[in-house]
């Protein structure tokens, strides 16, 4: 039997769901239904129940959903409900941010080690994670569960690299080197474009700028 592929455009509201739902939960809100749910998300109330039935659904006709299982079953959905190992490679700005960024630990995300090469940030510590040389890196992938690689490094040495760390055993890369990276399909890359969300955000407001002075 096939499994039945979910498109990416429900995946990327998923974690807006969870997001949406773990708010609630902090303000003691027991049910909601998919009405209320799609006013404060501003998604149709048919999206939100289209993108549940792909999992199962969750609600009950005249109640709504429970809001603290919902939040649960998403984040199973999620794979929330494991413990994920992360390494940073590159302590600079960008990953001594990631590095510092306590809330990933609330969903299960752990920095383990980070890397670099500049001489004067190795045997530094960000939140007592030690930077390492990057000469390291190879060993301690082979000694170490690692489950997932943020790449902070220059577009130039960012393809190799991402080579390099899948030839290793890395299954996962979380990319925020300004270039797209293609490996094997076995190995699952989340590219992240810090200035096009920018660029996005520049256009809405020329948009609206231009709204204005019509």
């Amino acid at each position: 039997m096939h499994k039945k592929q979910i498109s990416k455009a429900v995946i990327n509201r998923l974690p807006r769901y969870y997001r949406y739902l773990g708010d609630l939960l902090e303000k003691d809100v027991v049910r909601i239904s998919s009405k209320e749910l799609s006013d404060k998300m501003k998604v149709t109330a048919s999206q939100i129940r289209q993108d549940l039935n792909n999992f199962g659904g969750f609600g009950q006709q005249g109640y709504g959903y429970n809001v603290e299982y919902l939040h649960t079953e998403i984040g199973k959905i999620l794979g929330l409900d494991k413990k994920y190992n992360i390494i940073i490679i590159g302590a600079g700005n960008l990953g001594q941010a990631l590095a510092n960024y306590v809330d990933f630990e609330r969903r299960g995300f752990y920095v383990k080690a980070i890397f670099d090469i500049n001489p004067r940030l190795v045997g530094l510590s960000i939140r007592g994670i030690e930077i390492k040389n990057i000469d390291e890196l190879k060993e301690y992938i082979t000694m170490n569960q690692v489950d997932i690689a943020a790449l902070t490094v220059p577009k130039a040495k960012a393809p190799q690299l991402a080579a390099d760390l899948a030839k290793w055993g890395i299954k996962g890369i979380w990319n925020f080197a300004p270039t797209d990276l293609h490996l094997a399909e076995d190995i699952i890359v989340e590219n992240v474009h810090l200035a096009e969300s920018l660029m996005k955000l520049s256009y809405k407001l020329s948009e609206k700028n231009k709204a204005n002075d019509k």
